[in-house]
């Protein structure tokens, strides 16, 4: 028998072959994805990373080769030669090889497969944990296969563009000294400096600002970033960035360039034309509209800002309304169409729902015809006058669901965003996860540069401290930190934040008023970013930048559920590697040579 893969080389893969090629001799390798013995004849698809093939090994063609196939099983690596042949009228239309089949001569079983434990199959009911635990055995599954290979896809696509517009890929350290800043960071102890630690980077952030002043113009990277964070759906502890930066550029500019790669992705990967120039919004618009800053355009139901009319009207006979904007809170109110039919059983699992996230409860109130109110405990003290405000402000309709919360801004403001959201996935307003075909962009523009730390009590960044000031609000950076917006912008796709950046400050004068106003001084300054500072006063140009979430983008593109699902390699929500078992224990000798002792006791 011929020897496979040293004198017989694959020459095609297993979800190529059609009627185009009938009566050729191919060469197939794969895995055995399903098996059927019909005495004399044994059936099998061979299946590879491109689909599937149907192979024959019929007994009085070659009686050694139908021998061997007996003992064929699922997953079974092999290699495979024989002839293309039309299937006839048994041709099945779910395969692109569906009107063919190869008639085998030769067999060379590679490896053989212990029983594995779940089905290789595009729907299967296995738990996730173990999926997770055999992930090698769950990555040959065809839908997690074809994600990954647009994943592959995007980050061609994503280099031939920049390369194009003349933007060089360069590289950035991962283990980088530890400044403060963002996200907590995973540290690293250094051997070879006893007591002393690296941090893995959480992005290129300083790096790609230093090629700017070195002169590199235009740079970009396809980079790997770490965070010690808590886990979601949508986030895990390392990630990769497409990120960038531009010497010379404006806003406008930095906006121009990654359209254009949107542009080019979503008419490359899913043949989708997106039209540009994206929406924009200003933050406080955003927050006062939709409770965050990457609200989710496919549907409609703002919320209406009330706080002044609350004031206005003294609390309008309701002590709770008037108790919250006297400490400083905001009442909000949303609408929620008659035609959503909501029953108050319905009603009462989401006021379940807020509390779950910290609201104190879910104040609400139908419309009646008049602009009367009924199923609400507000109408009981309520004034007509601030009842009839709110209906205007709203613009309630009988049979309209108005819900309402009060209090501490952040709290209000997360409970309002994520109600809207669940409201419109329980009306089918937006499906699930996924797109639903709808494709939202949005720019978030113009937020505020810091704020307040009442556990500090200081002015903090809000993003971080080298974002650029708008030229009007420099005034305040001493008076008013509070007033002082910002060059930094956010791109949003369908409730999800995509990508952020902004204009980076190029003026050491302002920087350090960036830092007064923070609270942090000019030795503490020189402590943690001295390099950087140095760096700036050598003939720093203008630059801004960019990074998009790589996960994100291939998850939305997909209609991934879960970001796990984008990710060849994930983490749990608690940070472990089911399958090889990380994070693991070290030996004693190890962490002495680290210098390094640990407290962990277990409970």
């Amino acid at each position: 028998m011929a020897r496979f893969i040293t004198e017989l080389k694959r020459t095609h893969t297993c979800g190529e072959l059609t009627k185009e090629q009938l009566g050729q001799e191919v060469i197939l390798y794969g895995w055995v994805h399903n098996r059927r013995d019909h005495g004399g004849a044994v059936f099998i698809d061979l299946r590879d990373r491109e689909g599937l093939t149907q192979v024959v090994f019929e007994e009085d063609v070659r009686p050694d080769v139908h021998e061997l196939a007996g003992q064929l099983r699922l997953e079974f690596c092999v290699g495979v030669r024989g002839k293309v042949v039309s299937r006839g009228s048994n041709v099945n239309p779910k395969l692109r090889t569906g009107e063919i089949e190869v008639h085998a001569t030769d067999l060379e079983i590679f490896n053989r497969s212990e029983p594995a434990p779940f089905q290789i199959d595009d729907q299967i009911d296995t738990g996730e944990e173990k999926r997770l635990q055999y992930r090698y055995l769950d990555l040959r599954r065809a839908p997690l296969q074809k994600t990954l290979i647009t994943r592959a896809r995007v980050n061609h696509l994503t280099r031939n563009y920049f390369t194009e517009q003349r933007f060089l890929e360069l590289e950035t350290p991962f283990m980088v000294k530890y400044t403060p800043g963002g996200a907590r960071n995973f540290l690293v102890p250094s051997r070879l400096n006893p007591g002393k630690f690296y941090a893995l980077a959480e992005s290129p952030q300083l790096f790609k600002q230093l090629y700017m002043i070195a002169g590199f113009d235009r740079y970009f990277q396809i980079v790997r970033c770490f965070r010690d964070e808590d886990l979601r759906l949508d986030r895990q502890p390392e990630f990769t960035q497409i990120d960038v930066e531009m010497s010379f550029v404006e806003q406008n500019d930095v906006f121009d360039v990654m359209e254009g790669l949107i542009v080019k992705l979503w008419k490359e990967v899913l043949g989708v034309e997106i039209p540009r120039p994206f929406q924009r919004m200003p933050f406080d618009e955003s927050m006062g509209n939709y409770g965050n800053d990457k609200p989710d355009l496919r549907f409609d139901m703002p919320h209406t800002d009330l706080t002044a009319l609350v004031k206005q009207h003294a609390g309008g006979g309701v002590p709770m309304l008037k108790d919250a904007v006297d400490a400083g809170g905001i009442v909000k109110a949303m609408r929620v169409p008659a035609s959503m039919s909501f029953s108050r059983t319905e009603i009462d699992k989401l006021e379940e729902y807020v509390k779950g996230m910290g609201a104190k409860g879910l104040a609400r109130a139908k419309m009646a015809e008049g602009g009367e109110w009924t199923q609400s405990p507000l109408t009981k003290t309520m004034s007509a006058e601030l009842r009839q405000a709110i209906n205007a402000a709203v613009k309630a309709e009988p049979g309209d669901l108005i819900l309402f919360q009060f209090g501490k801004p952040s709290t209000v403001h997360t409970v309002m965003a994520n109600l809207r959201v669940h409201l419109a996935k329980k009306q089918g307003l937006i499906p699930e996860y996924g797109s639903g075909g709808q494709w939202r962009f949005l720019w978030v523009v113009d937020p505020p540069l810091f704020e307040f730390d009442e556990e500090s009590g200081k002015w903090a960044a809000a993003h971080h401290a080298f974002t650029r000031p708008r030229d009007q609000d420099l005034p305040y950076l001493e008076t008013d930190p509070g007033r002082v917006y910002c060059w930094r912008y956010d791109l949003v796709l369908n409730g999800f934040e995509i990508g952020g950046g902004s204009i980076r400050l190029h003026d050491p004068a302002v920087q350090a008023r960036v830092f007064k106003a923070m609270g942090i001084s000019d030795e503490e300054a020189r402590s943690k970013f001295g390099f950087l500072l140095d760096a700036l006063k050598m003939g720093a140009p203008p630059h801004g930048g960019i990074a998009l979430g790589m996960d994100r983008l291939v998850m939305l593109l997909t209609g991934a559920e879960s970001l796990r699902d984008v990710v060849a390699w994930p983490k749990t929500q608690k940070g472990t590697d089911l399958m090889t078992g990380a994070p693991g224990d070290v030996d004693a000798k190890q962490l002495r040579d680290l210098y390094v002792k640990s407290t962990y006791e277990p409970k």
